[in-house]
């Protein structure tokens, strides 16, 4: 393990201006994880305990159900159902950032779980628990697990901007010709 003493000063600076604070919201949460050197994003994993109460939506829709967590066994995603995992952290963001939440490449691939509503948004003035929302596009059941990676998220920087209505039609910028789905698959 590095000593922080043993990391250069410019080094120390950039990391000490890349620091978002993290909340875990019982001791046993498990912290976020960039899973290479020069990953884009970092891991979240559930954070699942005894007591919990999950909710989760039928691939019916019929209504919103929930689970109490009894036990420590895997929580079950069944085909088309779509779940709310908590991660157990609340993020410090900054004013000017917001968390987004991507589908894992794995799990989509080789499990059929995605992030149901394709991206998961967090706002710099949301101070509760994040939790991902889960659905399970196959015919099968999924377990998740205490610690699992359950999906990905980056920080991305906002520029809030004001609306205002031109009489003026834009101009074309590139030679792209067409509308939705013009520039092919």
């Amino acid at each position: 393990m590095t000593k922080w003493a043993d990391i250069p000063k410019t080094t120390k600076d950039f990391l000490a201006e890349n620091i978002l604070k993290c909340y875990k919201t019982r001791e046993t949460s498990h912290m976020p994880e960039y899973g290479s050197e020069n990953a884009a994003c970092f891991d979240l994993k559930a954070s699942i305990r005894v007591g919990d109460t999950i909710s989760y939506y039928s691939s019916r829709n019929v209504t919103k159900r929930t689970r109490l967590i009894k036990d420590h066994t895997p929580l079950t995603l069944y085909g088309g159902d779509r779940m709310l995992v908590p991660t157990g952290i609340i993020f410090d963001l900054e004013e000017h950032q917001s968390l987004r939440i991507h589908s894992r490449s794995g799990l989509v691939l080789k499990q059929g779980i995605v992030v149901a509503n394709s991206e998961g948004i967090v706002d710099a003035d949301y101070v509760e628990e994040t939790f991902v929302l889960l659905t399970n596009m196959t015919d099968g059941k999924f377990d998740i697990t205490d610690g699992m990676r359950i999906a990905q998220a980056e920080i991305v920087m906002n520029k809030q901007v004001h609306f205002s209505v031109t009489e003026t039609r834009p101009e074309p910028k590139t030679d792209r010709n067409g509308g939705f789905g013009s520039t092919g698959v």
